[in-house]
């Protein structure tokens, strides 16, 4: 039968799986599959396993589990291995760099901050700001605009909504850089303007949250932060 794997710890770690429970109708056994230094937390795969609302929460339920207790390299969701055998071969074969990552995230959790805009504000303060989108918008209302002034107006404003955005996304991301000790950007979705997941080690812990939450406080009612619990690292295994 195939084996699920949700993440790899190194020896020393407890490994307190107590009251927890797999992925799969029921929710699978937990065992371990050890090599050496280091020790793969496995089940029994299901035969049809998709990414449902349970199979997600117990997989993450589990990274949470370890992630409390020690230093933990989490698995994305739905890693599958032949068996047992197959995982203990790949923590023996690839053993130097799973044990430098683990090392690279001790003491480590992942934060993931997201923040959008309210888009009226920004027009708002583009027309207010913009001396050229003011006048064709000027025009447009009053009728004397040119044929093609819409669309040279929404050209304007949307190259001035993107660099205005970087520009924001730039100086979030370094307000927190110094309390974190990597920083890892993806692509925003919807009207966010900043996706960033970012590494912090315990000691720093405090001030990136008293800092995230200063600069939230600054940008104002018109900006959306919004920032994740601590995470097991996903974006930096």
């Amino acid at each position: 039968m195939a084996v699920y794997i949700y993440s790899i710890v190194g020896k020393q770690h407890p490994l307190r799986l107590d009251g927890l429970s797999g992925v799969g109708e029921g929710g699978a056994q937990l065992r371990t599959v050890s090599a050496g230094q280091l020790t793969a937390v496995v089940s029994d795969a299901p035969e049809d396993l998709r990414a449902k609302r349970r199979d997600l929460g117990a997989h993450q339920e589990v990274q949470q589990r370890l992630l409390s207790d020690g230093t933990v390299l989490p698995l994305r969701f739905g890693l599958l291995a032949a068996d047992d055998e197959a995982v203990r071969l790949v923590l023996e074969e690839s053993a130097d760099a799973y044990v430098d990552r683990l090392g690279a995230l001790d003491g480590c959790v992942e934060y993931h901050l997201k923040a959008a805009q309210n888009e009226e504000a920004l027009l708002r303060q583009i027309l207010e700001e913009n001396e050229d989108a003011r006048r064709l918008n000027d025009e447009i209302r009053s009728g004397r605009a040119a044929p093609d002034a819409s669309v040279a107006l929404g050209e304007l404003v949307a190259h001035e909504v993107q660099a205005r955005q970087e520009a924001l996304a730039t100086g979030v991301v370094e307000a927190l850089r110094p309390f974190a000790r990597l920083h890892e950007s993806s692509q925003p979705t919807g009207n966010d303007f900043l996706s960033v997941s970012f590494l912090v080690h315990h000691d720093q812990d405090e001030s990136f949250l008293t800092t995230e939450l200063s600069v939230a406080g600054q940008m104002g009612d018109d900006f959306d932060f919004r920032l994740s619990d601590a995470l097991p690292p996903y974006s930096f295994v």
